[in-house]
């Protein structure tokens, strides 16, 4: 369920005002750090989730994309579902080491479990 954007406007349908100009100001991307200069904390929470645990991925510093594909990846690796939401990756179910070691293996060296 990804949220669409019906127009460039962002949002804006009409306005009453003449003098009304739009600012048009692109929006930067955020830079992604190299898998090795991330520091990436891997943590368990079941607070806010009927008692299910879930496995968040937290400081990533990079890309919306570039988050989901990392997403994407943990999930396949630990065969579970997830999402991002909030600047958090969050993986279903406690698969803490499992992440841990994929990232791990995959560079993200500074990457340690809390």
């Amino acid at each position: 369920m990804s949220k669409k954007k019906l127009n460039n406007l962002g949002g804006l349908v009409y306005s009453t005002n003449p003098d009304f100009k739009l600012n048009d100001e692109p929006i930067e991307d955020e830079q992604t750090l190299p898998a090795s200069q991330q520091k990436l904390k891997v943590r368990l929470e079941t607070k806010h989730r009927a008692g299910k645990a879930v496995t968040l991925v937290e400081n990533f510093i990079g890309s919306e994309t570039d988050k989901e594909e990392l997403s994407k990846k943990l999930k396949t690796s630990c065969g579970t579902g997830g999402s991002v939401k909030d600047g958090e990756i969050i993986i279903q179910g406690d698969n803490r080491d499992k992440v841990l070691q994929w990232l791990l293996k995959n560079g993200y060296s500074s990457s340690k479990k809390i």
